[in-house]
């Protein structure tokens, strides 16, 4: 059974590679990894371009970049 049901990922991979790249990464970082992992050169690459809520985007800029939350 298809992890991402509510998407032709062989389609979307297809019709626009890039946006599907990015979708991907949203996927398994807001979704979960299912047993995968996520490509660190792929994730600093869309990193302007993906979306993930604030609490997950200051954890992963500390473990990318060493940047330390501001309180």
């Amino acid at each position: 059974m298809p992890y991402n049901w509510s998407i032709d990922e062989k389609k979307f991979k297809k019709e626009d590679p890039k946006a599907y790249k990015i979708w991907r990464i949203q996927q398994m970082i807001n979704y979960g990894l299912a047993g995968e992992k996520l490509d660190e050169k792929e994730v600093r690459k869309y990193w302007k371009k993906l979306f993930m809520d604030e609490p997950t985007r200051k954890f992963l800029e500390l473990l990318l970049w060493n940047k330390r939350p501001k309180f």
